[in-house]
């Protein structure tokens, strides 16, 4: 999974939002019925895929609303791991360890951090992904052997749409695409995609800064 400036630090956040743009809210299954039985099979075999694997990586290539193009590496190990590097000049890295998202810009040596728990990226790093009921799907298409599965925020506290792109040939995630609240997209195309390969732990080692007290 290649970016430059300081509107790649709000894509890079965009981009890692995406694939868990849903947050683990019940009551998914009453919206599931508003689906067409195939609909619903094509969300549930997006789900299964999701959850066929412990581990993930492989390439992307990023595009952001402005057209500039970066790319890099990913690394992924349930529950909680994530890696997602930037290849130069992209200073970016972002990093989750199972309880903090840190996202650090290493040429200018600044690092952001967030609870795992108190963003989206949790839905993507759990044991099991249920979309049906862990997001608002908003529309299912299949054409040309791919299918896309756009989907919003349950409870509305991440705005936009996220749509997912699923080969069905290959029977895996191709592509996924961040639309804002203003309708600005990045996409996020997926390559070389590998399962089953246990990564480095020391990947997902991450410094969180500690917080200075008010007293």
């Amino acid at each position: 999974m290649k970016l430059v400036g300081t509107c790649l630090a709000r894509g890079a956040r965009m981009a890692l939002s995406a694939l868990c743009f849903g947050l683990l809210i019940p009551g998914g299954l009453a919206l599931a019925m508003s689906l067409s039985p195939e609909e619903t099979s094509k969300v549930e075999e997006v789900s299964s895929y999701f959850n066929s694997f412990k581990t993930l990586q492989g390439e992307f290539t990023q595009i952001s609303p402005q057209g500039r193009v970066s790319a890099g590496v990913f690394f992924l190990s349930k529950p909680g791991r994530l890696r997602f590097e930037y290849a130069p000049p992209n200073p970016f890295l972002v990093v989750s360890d199972g309880s903090w998202v840190v996202i650090e810009n290493r040429k200018q040596k600044t690092t952001d951090q967030y609870p795992l728990a108190a963003t989206p990226l949790k839905l993507l790093l759990a044991e099991q992904i249920n979309l049906l009921e862990q997001a608002e799907v908003k529309s299912v298409e299949t054409s040309e052997g791919v299918s896309t599965i756009a989907v919003e925020d349950r409870n509305k506290l991440i705005p936009g749409r996220l749509v997912l792109v699923y080969d069905n040939n290959r029977k895996e995630l191709a592509q996924w695409i961040v639309e804002d609240a203003r309708g600005k997209r990045t996409t996020i195309s997926l390559a070389n995609l590998e399962t089953g390969v246990d990564p480095d732990p020391k990947l997902f080692v991450v410094k969180i800064a500690k917080r200075k007290s008010n007293r």
